[in-house]
C-alpha cells in the first residue's frame, strides 16, 4: 500500500529476543510497515505477527547491504514505509550506522526506534543491578577483539578489565580461552563472578553462573560459541551496600531528610563514627 510521501525508513530495535518486550513504538513501526525487512536468526518470528497481512517481508540474512540499500530506494521512488528489524538495540553492533549515512545519501527520511539490549535482559534475568554503590558505578559494553571486525587501539577486552567495574562482554563465546586470559591480564581476580547467557529470553535461553576461573570450561561444557553474552564483575555478587538516593538523611526536591539521619550520612561519608 504506498501513499504519497517520500518513503520512510524506520529502524527498529526488537529487543533481545522475547516478542513481548519490543516497546509500543516498535510494533506500531512494523505494523504500518509497507516493507517488513528482519533477521530471521536473530529476531523471533512472533514479531512478524504486528505486520500487516499485504506486507511484503523480506529476511535480511540473504541480503547484501547493496540489496537492502536497493529496497530503500524503490521506497523513496514508490512513498512506501520500511520498517528494518534489528535484534537488541540498534545504538550496539547493528549495521546501524551505514545505512543511516546511504539512506541520507539517497535522499529517504529515517527514524530509529531503540530496543532493549541484550545486557539488560540478562541482568533482569540473574535478578541482579549492574551499578552497586561503593561496588561497581559503570558498565562497559565490548568485545573480544581478532574477529570479523578489528577493535580501534586500546579497547582491548585488557584494557577495559583494568577498571575492575562490570563489563558486557559481547560476540565472543567461540574465543572463550582469550577472554579469560585477557580478563585476568587486565586484573581481575580468577573468582571474580561471571554471568553466562545464551539466547536470552528465547524460549531455549540458558543462565549460567561461574567464575573467570571456571569460565572457559563452562562456555565448552554447554558448547557456546554464538548467540552468548557474558556478564562480568564483583557487582554480580556484591551485598550489603545501599544507595543513598532512599537513605532517610538524602534530601531532595520532593522529600525533606531526617534530621538524625542526616547527621548519619554526612558522618558516614566522611569516615567518622555513624
Amino acid at each position: 500500500m504506498a501513499d504519497t510521501t517520500a518513503g520512510k525508513v524506520t529502524f527498529v530495535g526488537a529487543g533481545p529476543g522475547a516478542a513481548d518486550l519490543l516497546t509500543f513504538r516498535a510494533a506500531r513501526a512494523i505494523a504500518e510497515a509497507d516493507v517488513v525487512i528482519w533477521a530471521a536468526s536473530l529476531v523471533q518470528e512472533e514479531v512478524l505477527r504486528h505486520a500487516r497481512a499485504d506486507a511484503e517481508i523480506l529476511d535480511s540474512a540473504a541480503m547484501s547491504l547493496e540489496d537492502v540499500v536497493a529496497v530503500y530506494e524503490r521506497a523513496r521512488d514508490s512513498g512506501l514505509k520500511v520498517a528494518r528489524i534489528h535484534s537488541g538495540d540498534p545504538a550496539l553492533w547493528g549495521g546501524t550506522q551505514e545505512q543511516l549515512d546511504r539512506c541520507a545519501g539517497i535522499g529517504i527520511d529515517t527514524e530509529v526506534v531503540p530496543g532493549v539490549s541484550s545486557f539488560s535482559a540478562v541482568a533482569a534475568l540473574a535478578g541482579r543491578e549492574l551499578t552497586i554503590p561503593e561496588v561497581a558505578q559503570s558498565v562497559i559494553l565490548t568485545r573480544l577483539g581478532g574477529g570479523k571486525t578489528p577493535m580501534p587501539p586500546g579497547e582491548e577486552v585488557r584494557e577495559f578489565a583494568r577498571h575492575g567495574t562490570t563489563m558486557a562482554v559481547f560476540l565472543s563465546a567461540a574465543r572463550s580461552g582469550q577472554l579469560v586470559r585477557e580478563l585476568l591480564e587486565g586484573g581481575y581476580p580468577t573468582s571474580t563472578p561471571v554471568v553466562v547467557a545464551y539466547q536470552a529470553t528465547w524460549p531455549e535461553e540458558l543462565i549460567v553462573r561461574c567464575t573467570i576461573g571456571t569460565l572457559e570450561e563452562t562456555v565448552k561444557e554447554h558448547k557456546l560459541w554464538k548467540h552468548t553474552l557474558f556478564l562480568v564483575g564483583p557487582a554480580l555478587d556484591a551485598h550489603g551496600t545501599r544507595s543513598h538516593l532512599y537513605h532517610p538523611g538524602h534530601f531532595h526536591g520532593y522529600r525533606k531528610a531526617d534530621p538524625q539521619a542526616r547527621a548519619e550520612l554526612r558522618a558516614a561519608r566522611k569516615g567518622g563514627p555513624s
